[in-house]
């Protein structure tokens, strides 16, 4: 009885299903595909959970902006109602302390913002005597408790006999705010490549000309968030605002007095206003960004 040789083309047929019985072996011998997906994605879902329980809260006031509750505090669900928000202002001096803190945080925010770049630009750039004291005690506010700074600040206006109000309770948020706008555009600055003024400065460009169309581009973002940073700080601070703010209410210092006697829904139509327009402000830079990414790749 005569055997045929095998020859190559007989041969990788069974290769091949010899690799894929060790594949199938292999893969049955390693954990589950849910579990190994799970592990592979855990930052992923970790970041995800992080920031469904930091929204969580926006969602609920969100949802209970359409509520009507039947007495004074809003605090169960009754009926959905659309009253709150055809009638914003319907609660007595209520938007009168959100206009005021709107004024507060945008003059606040300006102020910090100001003084806050140059600050970084002075830290950054030279070199000068105390130079690291300074830089020590720029961070002071973010390190401390708000409430020590507060009582300070009111200890300070006292003794100067400066009467309480919406000046005292702007020169407090500039000087809480300051910190984190200096934050901000320091780490922007420091991250400027100098040789760019150089340049400009080799092609004849005078020192207002370098910084306004070459140095201050560069650090627009940095300022940028140092400033949406600091009006968020100022419209939302109540300690600081309750130590120095005297007979004056802000909108936080409202929203504490109207949940001892009951919170009316308008205070949630406010709070989901605010969030909406954060969450756009953020969407609307992100998109601006990726154009400029776009541009400046074609």
């Amino acid at each position: 009885m005569s055997t045929r040789t095998p020859t190559p083309r007989d041969v990788a047929p069974a290769a091949r299903r010899t690799s894929r019985d060790a594949a199938s072996a292999s893969r049955a011998r390693k954990p589950g595909g849910p579990l190994r997906a799970v592990r592979r994605n855990l930052v992923v879902i970790a970041g995800i959970c992080t920031l469904a329980y930091m929204i969580l809260p926006n969602v609920v006031v969100m949802i209970f902006s359409f509520n009507k509750p039947n007495g004074r505090f809003n605090y169960e669900w009754q009926r959905f109602s659309t009253d709150a928000w055809t009638d914003p202002c319907g609660v007595a001096d209520m938007c009168g302390s959100l206009s005021l803190s709107l004024q507060i945080a945008a003059w606040a925010t300006l102020g910090a913002t100001v003084l806050g770049t140059m600050i970084a630009f002075a830290l950054v750039r030279y070199r000068f005597r105390a130079r690291g004291a300074v830089n020590s005690l720029i961070f002071l506010p973010m390190a401390m408790p708000e409430v020590v700074m507060a009582a300070s600040l009111m200890t300070l206006f006292l003794n100067m006999g400066v009467q309480f109000g919406f000046w005292t309770i702007l020169i407090a948020h500039i000087m809480f705010c300051l910190s984190f706008v200096v934050t901000a555009v320091k780490a922007r600055v420091m991250s400027m490549d100098p040789r760019l003024e150089q340049a400009a400065q080799d092609l004849y460009a005078g020192p207002v000309q370098t910084f306004l169309r070459v140095t201050l581009p560069i650090a627009a973002p940095g300022i940028a968030a140092g400033a949406l940073l600091a009006f968020a700080l100022s419209f939302d601070d109540f300690i600081i605002t309750n130590f120095n703010a005297g007979s004056t209410v802000t909108f936080p210092m409202y929203v504490w007095g109207s949940a001892q006697r009951g919170t009316p829904v308008q205070i949630n139509v406010i709070g989901t206003a605010m969030f909406v327009v954060a969450v756009l402000v953020v969407l609307a830079a992100m998109l601006l960004g990726r154009r400029r990414k776009r541009q400046q790749g074609g």
